[in-house]
């Protein structure tokens, strides 16, 4: 099946089968990390291993996929400005697949990027910071010359993706900290 080490790395097969046996030392990373950061005094040692690893897991295996090259690689890949050219094009053609891939690569950036970093506490600075990596990651496509199309529906995508995860995970980080100072309420008197 995957013989070689370029099959392993250099191929779709190679980069889903190795995220999944990446799963159980992602597992195990959780609790280790957690451990080593509660000896050490930090404040939520499991939700920011659980961040940790939640960005690096779900995020890397994406872009590795976008960065393997394509058949005619070396070729220049097309490039595609349009927005919503794209997407109503893979709509039309019922390739909803895509869509969500597309809209899965940030996600975890999204989703666990809060939790881990509160500068990322906003869901406008998650779609930014988004559409920020989407963008260099698609110039990085067509730079490269791998063969893929470079397109801003693309960025658009993921970073709508990215924003939708961090709506999803906003209740446990719009959750008050332990400790944290409360901002005092203006009641009606009277």
């Amino acid at each position: 099946m995957l013989n070689t080490w370029q099959e392993w790395v250099g191929t779709e097969t190679g980069v889903v089968l190795s995220t999944a046996l990446a799963l159980p030392v992602a597992a195990l990373a959780v609790p280790v990390l957690a451990l080593l950061r509660r000896s050490g005094g930090a404040t939520r040692p499991w939700r920011t291993s659980l961040a940790d690893v939640g960005l690096v897991y779900g995020t890397l295996p994406w872009v590795w996929l976008l960065l393997l090259p394509g058949e005619n690689a070396g070729s220049p890949g097309k490039l595609s400005l349009v927005p919503l050219n794209d997407l109503l094009d893979l709509a039309a053609k019922g390739e909803r697949f895509q869509i969500i891939g597309n809209m899965l690569v940030f996600a975890a950036l999204g989703f666990f990027g809060p939790l881990r970093f509160a500068a990322l506490r906003s869901v406008w600075r998650v779609l930014v910071l988004a559409a920020g990596c989407s963008a260099f990651l698609e110039i990085t496509q067509f730079a490269a010359r791998l063969d893929r199309v470079s397109s801003v529906d693309d960025v658009l995508l993921n970073a709508a993706g990215a924003a939708l995860a961090a709506v999803l995970s906003r209740p446990w980080w719009r959750a008050k900290t332990p400790g944290a100072p409360q901002r005092p309420r203006l009641t009606a008197v009277g």
